[in-house]
Formats: structure tokens, sequence, C-alpha cells
């Protein structure tokens, strides 16, 4: 088969759903198939496997090149996927990427797979400015392209309760409706779309490491914190205020100093959280084999989100390289293996500084927190033939 990846991230930066993309590309050549994958670059692409999309000269959302517009990009996508014969369609974003692939397939007579990576309304709330506004005009262009129509989300869960909330979640269902098929790395996610009312043919399927990645479980020795030794607290992602790294900030302050903190990634937040004063070391938008070093290094990543997450890819890596994991919300025990993590008491600072203390004061926590990592590492390397599966689902159904 030969498999369209299109996705609204520019592949080149950090990120989880740029990550998961270039793992599923990789497991799917490995596997004797070919995949290109289409997403907005800010210049030509040096890889003939990705593929440049229009892009707007001026729009570039949390500092991403941004596919624009809509027609330029569902005629560029349908000429490469009849010349290049393509068979299914994956997309893996909301954005005009995707909906590009959602009209170039349906032009072309090829069935779409979309995976729903994250919370749009959570990140839409957090990024965009006045989102109240502005994700009303989102939802028009939106509309445009994938109907809208009928479809309704009511307001009685905490994730619904507002209007601009109500309005992402139809934007959710529409680009489900409009796709042959529905993956979603995590049960918790796929529970909340199943309840929102979508009825595409839906399958969970475990986002996974590329092959150079997960090839790393088991070489890092277990963490051991000895007496006097720093304690090296490791935070990556987008900087951003859906993944809440102002709650890792007000607790870094009550840390101590036994403890070290050092973030890795870049955002629209990225000035504000620094200007903020806190003992935490920034060191920006860094390669993806600097956070793998820092994450061996470490003795614990944090993840700080809430209620936004679906899969973290960074949780994954931590696995891989044997790092225990500190995280804030339930939903993310699915993530992190059996004993190789822990919840904090409430999802605040304070609940972050408590089990800091905790694992300070107990140091073989972490050591046996890492041991069930390495343990559980082999497991998160990606295999294509859960997605496999799925592309041979749809094609058959055509």
């Amino acid at each position: 088969m030969h498999i369209a990846l299109v996705t609204d991230y520019y592949a080149p930066t950090l990120g989880g759903v740029q990550t998961a993309v270039r793992a599923l590309a990789e497991s799917l050549r490995a596997a004797g198939h070919e995949a290109t994958v289409f997403c907005p670059l800010a210049g030509p692409s040096p890889d003939e496997g990705v593929v440049a999309l229009p892009v707007s000269g001026s729009f570039r959302p949390d500092g991403y090149p941004f596919a624009w517009s809509p027609r330029r990009v569902t005629a560029a996508l349908r000429d490469e996927f009849a010349r290049r014969g393509v068979d299914v369609v994956h997309t893996h974003s909301e954005m005009f990427a995707a909906l590009g692939g959602i009209r170039a397939a349906g032009d072309l007579g090829l069935p779409v797979v979309h995976t729903m990576h994250g919370r749009v309304d959570v990140y839409t709330a957090s990024t965009l400015p006045l989102p109240g506004v502005t994700t009303a005009l989102l939802a028009r262009l939106h509309a445009r392209q994938v109907s809208h129509a009928g479809l309704r989300v009511e307001g009685g869960t905490p994730y619904t309760a507002t209007a601009t909330a109500r309005r992402m979640w139809r934007l959710m269902l529409a680009q489900s409706r409009a796709s042959d098929h529905v993956v979603v790395p995590s049960s918790h996610f796929a529970r909340k779309l199943a309840d929102q009312g979508v009825r595409t043919p839906m399958t969970v399927v475990s986002n996974g490491l590329e092959e150079a990645v997960a090839a790393t479980a088991g070489t890092t020795p277990p963490r051991r914190l000895a007496d006097g030794e720093t304690l090296r607290v490791v935070w990556v992602g987008r900087l951003s205020p859906e993944k809440r790294p102002e709650v890792l900030l007000a607790a870094a302050r009550e840390f101590g100093p036994r403890v070290s903190v050092d973030v890795y990634g870049d955002g629209g937040a990225r000035r504000s959280l620094e200007r903020a004063g806190a003992p935490v070391t920034f060191h920006g938008a860094v390669t993806h084999v600097s956070v793998l070093e820092a994450m061996r290094s470490g003795h614990v990543l944090v993840s700080s989100s809430y209620d936004f997450d679906n899969q973290p890819m960074v949780a994954l890596e931590a696995t891989a390289t044997g790092l225990p994991v500190v995280y804030c919300d339930p939903d993310l025990a699915e993530v992190v293996p059996d004993g190789g993590g822990f919840l904090t008491p409430t999802p605040d600072a304070a609940g972050l500084v408590a089990t800091i203390a905790r694992l300070l004061g107990d140091p073989g926590l972490l050591t046996s927190a890492s041991e069930a990592q390495l343990r559980a590492g082999p497991v998160v390397a990606q295999s294509a033939e859960p997605m496999l599966e799925v592309y041979r689902s749809v094609l058959g159904s055509r």
C-alpha cells in the first residue's frame, strides 16, 4: 500500500504528533509499504518522503507554518495523491492540511483514516487570542470544508461546559464523521468521543517510537539518587498554557536546593515564563537526540498537563529510557506502565511539591519505578500491523 500521512504540524519540529507521524512512517516503510508525509514546511523539503504544502506568508500560530489556502492545499494534495498512486489517506490533525486531505481523497475516491491525537477544545482555548471569537471563525472555516450539519454537543460534562468547548467538540465530531475510520491512541479519549456521538468505526491503537529510539530501552541503568545528590527533574513539551508549565514553575520555587529543573521546548509562553524568575533552566527548542540524552541523565520526568493530553509521546520516551514519570492527570495512568510513575495527590503545584518531597525522602521509590519502566521499555516501539489492519478494513469497505 501507499499511505499518505497528512498533518498540519511541521515535521522537523519537536512535538508529540510530529514524533508519532515520523515513527509510523518509518514502521510502514520497514513493513514494505510506501509512506509519504504531507505537511506545511517553512521551505522546500529536504526529504523525498516529506512533501511541503502551500503555507500562509504571514500567519504562524504558535510559531508553526500554517497550511493555506484551502483551495491551494486541496489542489496540491489531489495532484500528489494521484501522481503517487496513494491508496489510503491518513490525517493527523484538524486544520487545513488535514481538511485538504479529506477533500482531495473525496475527489479521488480514496478512504480516509483519521487519528485524533488530542483535545482541540483545550488547545484552541489556550493558544488562540480571544478564543470566544477566533474559535467561531475557525469553526466556520472548518465547516466550509467538512459539514457540521446536524451535529449537537450537550453541555453536561466538565469538558463541554462552555460554548467555546462545544464548538470545538462539534469540529472534532465533524472531522470524525467525514472519515471512514477513527484511530485514538488512548481508551480514555475514545470513551469521550463515543459519549459525544462519534459513530464512525473507531479503534484504539497506541502510538509508538521510532526503532532507533525504542532500541535504547534497557541501555540506561536504573535511576539511583545518592545521598546528597541533586534530584534532576526533566520537563519536555510545548511551552503553551494547555501544558501548564506555570504549575511546574510554581512548584520549582518550593522544591528546595536539592532539586534542579530543566525545561526542553519552546512556544508562545516561553518569554513570560522566563520572566517569572523561577529556579528553572530553559533550554528552548532542541533536537530529539538532546531530549533523549536529557532523559537518560535525569531522575524523573514531570508531566504538568491536566485534562488535555491523550497519549503524550514524552511518556513513551521516558519508558524507553527508564525514566520515572510524575504526572498530574489520572487519565495518564493508562500511558505509564504499572509501577513506572507517580500520580500527584492533587493536580496543582502543591501536588508536585509533595510528590518530589516523597521521592527525596525515599530514593528507593525512584529506583523501583525506573526498573519498572525499563522492563516495559521494549513494548513502546511502533508496530505497523495494528494500523495496517485499519487500512485493510477501510480498503475492504470500499
